[in-house]
């Protein structure tokens, strides 16, 4: 069997030789965040079904998100520091695809939550694992790129738990798809087919083998009060990036977890209807924030000012405030080109966030960061938001006010995040290992 990737030396190997491992983790990461976001474009289904509210729906979305990024994000991020990143990734996608699985078999709501729980836990955990390797696939200088291609298969599987999900759900909605699942619901069937996907699409993981970690300055079995040393000593530049990037997966995980019902709420469109569309503009969108993210995160480290690889963050961030108003539009097509701006903005800091970590703190550091990154993203963006969006709306009237508290919520994180953002510009560490 040949293998995808061999250990990276001193002498760092051209880009295109890098491409074979980036392509598999971006694919791994594409079916991870396709079984995370699926069961959004269908929750309509679920929600009649099981005879669930909004504020049930916000919390099976948000909350078993949230809490096991909680409480795995860190430890997986120590791990991904110390141990083999791999077998981890496999682990982790095995973990998703159980939970994708018992969401379409779920007949409860306890159940549904543990379900979502272990697709989350799985898919983030496994992200943590791939933004460390595609770090070590190449040199810093090459890091922006090989963030854009990982982070196109982030795309890629959001636009996929829109358009693919949607598309299933049409299948099997109408009868033609064969009766693979025993004549259940359309929304079951959909997570059923979708676990069958995932279990043939991560095989090329298989293929990767470990590189050779690149700038360590304490060692990677330092003592953890080293490590916790070190992390100390970078808090300045850390808490304004944890801020900035938190508040912006605050105002998409919001986004995510509403569109559809505001689509078939306030546009009276089913998911069939939309789905094709929107996941075709949010890959668009996604692909379009990737290659700025990545181009602008390398320019930004070539323009030798402190902290400018940032500089697109921050831009990003600004565009994102009036993009957040888009579930008060007054057309569809106004809706859709906002939603493709706050995507896009979106995907320009994520990939500006993920490069800064990887060029601006240690090895030994890198997965703790991302871990809690994703800890505390994901228990305030998917715990917090979601049920904000539902309280504001309460607030302004009930649930027929979706749109309206969406939309506060959206343009209030990302004003913070043009705030936070600037700020860890500003107090940017000078390299990796200073």
């Amino acid at each position: 069997m040949t293998d995808f990737a061999r250990p990276i030396e001193a002498a760092a190997p051209p880009f295109a030789k890098t491409l074979l491992p980036l392509l598999a983790l971006a694919l791994a990461m594409a079916v991870g965040f396709t079984m995370m976001g699926a069961f959004g474009t269908v929750q309509e289904g679920a929600k009649a079904e099981l005879h669930l509210s909004d504020y049930t729906l916000s919390l099976i979305q948000g909350l078993s998100a949230a809490l096991p990024l909680a409480v795995f994000s860190i430890p997986i991020g120590i791990m991904v520091d110390r141990y083999n990143r791999v077998r981890m990734m496999i682990a982790l996608a095995f973990v998703w695809t159980l939970g994708t699985v018992l969401t379409g078999l779920a007949h409860s709501v306890p159940l549904l939550f543990v379900a979502r729980m272990l697709t989350g836990i799985g898919t983030t955990g496994a992200l943590t694992a791939a933004l460390s390797l595609c770090a070590d696939f190449c040199v810093p200088t090459q890091r922006g790129r090989a963030m854009l291609i990982v982070n196109l298969g982030k795309s890629l599987g959001v636009a996929l738990a829109l358009a693919l999900s949607g598309a299933l759900f049409g299948l099997f909605a109408h009868g033609r798809a064969p009766a693979w699942f025993a004549g259940m619901m359309p929304w079951r069937s959909v997570h059923l087919c979708l676990a069958v996907v995932s279990m043939l699409a991560i095989l090329p993981l298989f293929l990767l083998r470990e590189p050779v970690r690149q700038e360590v300055a304490a060692g990677t079995h330092a003592p953890f009060k080293v490590v916790a040393g070190e992390l100390w000593a970078r808090r300045v530049f850390l808490i304004p990036l944890f801020i900035g990037q938190i508040s912006v997966v605050m105002a998409d995980a919001a986004a995510g977890i509403w569109v559809s019902p505001v689509l078939s709420r306030t546009f009276h469109l089913q998911p069939d209807q939309f789905a094709g569309w929107m996941g075709a503009l949010l890959f668009g969108a996604g692909v379009v924030g990737a290659i700025v993210g990545g181009l602008s995160a390398d320019r930004g480290q070539k323009s030798g000012r402190r902290g400018g690889l940032l500089i697109g963050a921050i831009l990003a961030a600004a565009l994102g405030v009036p993009a957040a108003l888009f579930p008060i539009m007054p057309s569809v097509p106004l809706f859709g080109v906002a939603v493709g701006l706050l995507v896009t903005c979106g995907a320009v800091t994520g990939v500006v966030t993920s490069v800064a970590l990887t060029v601006l703190i240690p090895n030994e550091l890198r997965g703790l960061c991302i871990g809690a990154f994703i800890a505390i993203a994901g228990l305030i963006g998917y715990g917090l938001a979601p049920t904000l969006v539902a309280a504001a709306s309460g607030m302004l009237g009930g649930e027929a006010h979706l749109a309206q508290g969406l939309a506060i919520v959206g343009v209030v994180t990302s004003a913070i995040s043009v705030v936070a953002f600037t700020m860890a510009m500003r107090r940017a560490p000078v390299s990796a290992t200073a």
